[in-house]
């Protein structure tokens, strides 16, 4: 018997049942052995990407060190707007995987889909503060059309960008093994200084915590207003990943980011997906962990657990 299903053995608890729960449980006994579960500790890694022909290399380098079973790891890409080879190589990549490469280098699936939106922003834009609800709408469509096409009996969803530099092989048992709903590493990004020597700072501003500053912060706002992280011109009083003592290892969270954010598929199936719209004065991956909090998940980030993301 499913262990869903309630026991009807001995020392059961006694419920009362209508007839209507009953023919409800009996249907369930029948079709219950040609139903689909969640296959246990599977793994669906989903990157929608534009343009990125010039990472695809690092991109399956690093999938290639990822200590992760393969026959327990499927990709699916979603390729929007793109005019260069991003297509053409992510089909050749999957040529390669799926059929010339040793069995043991196979993923379970290897999925591309096609979707434009028409929308082009100049890269010098890209980061302008009035671009950003206009642009973070459009990945948010882009995601949700993404999970939406490509999820099926998947236990886990990891969200990837298609230009990291670096993430550790073991990420993703080190992040299952903390069992959070929602959880993300801490993206780095590596700049020059103006005495030329690297320096890391954080990337990836949209994993935050409240406050209760920008909580007082946002009772003032109006509905319609839009928040964005790492601007100085609108100051959110957030707490971001680079803001924890060391004793804080896991620390819930209210806002994450996309480069690397791992996800129990239930979340998605539950209806949470990234809103197109604002929701709590956010979109898209910010506005994504306010509505997984509001549905009562929880969402959390390791502040001291670092990838790294290109130089823009």
């Amino acid at each position: 018997m499913p262990s869903w299903l309630p026991s009807t053995g001995p020392g059961s608890s006694k419920t009362s049942l209508t007839n209507e729960s009953q023919a409800i449980l009996a249907n369930n006994h029948q079709v219950s052995q040609y139903t689909r579960e969640p296959e246990n500790d599977s793994l669906l890694i989903l990157t929608p990407i534009k343009n990125n022909a010039k990472h695809l290399g690092r991109y399956f380098a690093l999938l290639d060190k990822l200590k992760y079973p393969r026959n327990r790891t499927s990709l699916a890409f979603l390729v929007s707007d793109s005019t260069d080879r991003t297509q053409q190589m992510l089909i050749e990549s999957k040529q390669w995987y799926q059929e010339k490469a040793p069995p043991e280098l196979r993923f379970r699936r290897f999925d591309i889909y096609r979707q434009d939106f028409f929308y082009a922003l100049p890269r010098k834009q890209r980061h302008l503060r009035e671009k950003q609800q206009e642009r973070r709408i459009m990945m948010a469509r882009a995601r949700n059309y993404l999970w939406t096409r490509a999820l099926q009996n998947e236990q886990w969803v990891l969200w990837i960008d298609g230009d990291l530099e670096y993430y550790p092989p073991n990420i993703v048992n080190d992040l299952m093994a903390y069992d959070k709903d929602v959880i993300v590493p801490n993206c780095l990004v590596r700049r020059r200084n103006v005495r030329g020597r690297w320096k890391h700072s954080v990337y990836d501003r949209n994993a935050w915590q409240e406050t209760p500053q920008s909580l007082e912060m946002i009772s003032k706002l109006k509905e319609s207003d839009f928040l964005v992280e790492g601007y100085r011109t609108l100051k959110t009083y957030r707490r971001y990943l680079d803001r924890f003592p060391k004793n804080e290892t896991v620390v819930p969270l209210d806002g994450v980011g996309g480069t690397f954010t791992l996800v129990k598929s239930h979340v998605h199936r539950s209806g949470v997906g990234f809103p197109a719209w604002l929701f709590q004065h956010q979109v898209e991956t910010e506005g994504f962990a306010k509505l997984a909090k509001a549905h009562g998940y929880g969402v959390y980030g390791l502040p001291f657990y670092y990838i790294r993301h290109v130089t823009d």
